[in-house]
């Protein structure tokens, strides 16, 4: 995985061209979402979509979370992130999640939604905003990913709701992302890239000489200012059967940080949010 170059203005297009399209995708399937679509027809909608516009490998194939499973609620293992049986229903919230690479560039994006309405959602999805500015303001100021995870904690508590992703393998809140390539044949080890694979383990061998990790939780291997590169993070937040997530790339830089898009869906339905309430 070679990380992105983040003063290459051309090479930030490329991936910034990569996440858009996963939120093209994301709008167009949750608009075809109805009563009684299981997790498995959605993420087989994403495949397809994502195959048909020029996606020829993964970080991992998609998934859908639907109801209370938006919570992990009653996640032990790791099989049970796999898209489910589980149907669609009027009121339910839904996440879906894809990290697809294209031409070796890639992104991870996570995109939540309700089929009706649902005022819980409604409510944690307004919180959640507050989770974009900390969290680029605390990278901003260099504080260790570890103590930025902790803030992040400290807010979850502070607003009344559960941290959900602590439930993500890693109890990651985040994980750097770049260009996959290798010698590798482009494949999927269920759900995750084959080249993805290969790559991530090569990069927490090389990281963790240096005393860092390609992954940000809020263990000893993050105890270290912010990694300049891109980072996926996603914070996700949960009130009893009810989980609200978003997923982006955040641009590190030596000395700074920034989103690499404003122009996403969340940032659009929070700005509205706030304008319609003013």
């Amino acid at each position: 995985m070679a990380l992105a170059r983040t003063g290459n203005a051309a090479e930030l297009e490329r991936f910034r061209a990569v996440q858009r399209l996963c939120y093209e995708c994301a709008d167009e399937v949750a608009a075809t979402l109805e009563p009684g679509v299981t997790e498995r027809e959605a993420c087989r909608r994403m495949r397809r979509w994502l195959r048909d516009h020029g996606v020829d490998d993964w970080l991992h194939t998609p998934f859908a979370w639907f109801g209370d499973r938006t919570a992990f609620r009653g996640f032990k293992v790791p099989t049970q992130f796999l898209p489910s049986k589980t149907r669609l229903e009027e009121g339910m919230p839904y996440i879906l999640d894809m990290a697809p690479v294209k031409e070796g560039y890639s992104a991870d994006i996570g995109y939540g939604g309700v089929l009706g309405h649902n005022r819980v959602w409604d409510q944690l999805d307004s919180d959640l905003a507050a989770y974009r500015s900390l969290i680029l303001e605390l990278v901003k100021r260099r504080l260790t990913f570890a103590d930025i995870y902790a803030e992040v904690d400290a807010l979850i508590e502070r607003q009344g709701y559960d941290n959900r992703h602590r439930k993500y393998p890693g109890r990651v809140i985040g994980h750097q992302v770049g260009i996959i390539g290798g010698l590798l044949p482009k494949g999927v080890g269920f759900p995750f890239g084959v080249r993805f694979l290969q790559t991530i383990g090569r990069e927490l061998v090389k990281e963790r000489m240096v005393g860092r990790s390609p992954l940000w939780n809020g263990a000893k291997q993050s105890q270290h200012p912010p990694t300049p590169g891109l980072w996926a993070v996603e914070p996700h937040i949960g009130f009893r059967d009810v989980g609200v997530k978003f997923e982006e790339l955040l641009v590190v830089t030596e000395d700074d940080a920034f989103w690499l898009d404003d122009d996403l869906p969340h940032v659009h339905r929070w700005a509205a949010r706030k304008k319609a309430s003013a």
